[in-house]
């Protein structure tokens, strides 16, 4: 909204609703890890968001968290750790009801370095987006860490946006939320990725207030993927905890989170 469109001296909405003690909503969209769900990534984050309530609350702020799920249907074999004999049991050719809740956003493609299926993953943040009402913010881990980093960028307005097909998703994204940028984001194990086609989501850096959370005993995304996309953000906050691939959330950790949100959910747009 522009400044014009608001009468000199009359309180925003969201300023309105404070001085009449209701709270602020900051919506955040929520984006799981490879081989998770969206239900499987709020259990796993569930003692964050409540934490998170309560630290917000004293501050008329009250954040709301939506958990979309990844497209992409994974198999058994799909999982890091995997032992064929497990797959074996259900045949070459399992039913849907017999395959774990286990999705993914892409998936890369060695031989070509590039992610297939991307798109369908970007169209589903779209439609999550979309069905919020626009979003506040975004957090993601591991693979959903990655997503972060394109979602931020791709709504920075200032950034130019690919012509033709190649560009369709990020201005789908752009549409989904009313063409405004994100004010923070937030990665979780997250990481570069370092794939051509989306180099330009990187160059110039990410503007978008970006916290990263690294674990320093993390096997699964080693520790100079995630500095990559440290390094491509500007002025980034970067919180290093003693454990490994997953969201920490006890009050240590969920302490640096709640300030940084309270710092960035009124920030200016773009």
């Amino acid at each position: 909204m522009s400044s014009a469109s608001t009468p000199i001296g009359t309180p925003r909405p969201e300023q309105q609703a404070q001085k009449n003690g209701a709270k602020k909503e900051v919506k955040i969209l929520m984006i799981h890890g490879y081989t998770q769900s969206g239900a499987l990534f709020r259990a796993k984050t569930r003692a964050m968001e409540k934490l998170l309530a309560k630290t917000l609350a004293p501050i008329s702020l009250l954040p709301v968290l939506f958990y979309p799920t990844g497209p992409n249907r994974l198999l058994p074999s799909d999982t890091p750790g995997f032992k064929s004999s497990a797959e074996s049991q259900g045949g070459d050719d399992p039913s849907a009801d017999d395959l774990p809740d286990t999705w993914g956003w892409f998936r890369k493609d060695d031989a070509t370095n590039s992610y297939r299926l991307f798109d369908e993953g970007m169209a589903v943040i779209a439609d999550a987006i979309r069905e919020a009402g626009g979003i506040d913010g975004i957090c993601g881990f591991s693979q959903g860490g990655a997503m972060t980093g394109f979602v931020a960028a791709a709504l920075e307005p200032s950034r130019t946006v690919l012509d033709g097909p190649k560009g369709d998703w990020a201005r789908k994204l752009r549409e989904a939320n009313g063409g405004r940028p994100v004010k923070f984001a937030i990665s979780y194990s997250g990481f570069y990725a370092a794939v051509p086609e989306l180099e330009w989501l990187y160059e110039p850096k990410i503007k978008t207030p970006t916290l990263h959370y690294i674990g320093s005993l993390d096997t699964v995304v080693d520790e100079s993927r995630s500095q990559g996309l440290v390094d491509r953000c500007e002025e980034p906050v970067v919180v290093v905890h003693p454990g490994g691939h997953h969201v920490p959330v006890s009050k240590e950790w969920v302490m640096p989170l709640a300030g940084f949100i309270k710092n960035h959910a009124s920030g200016n747009e773009e």
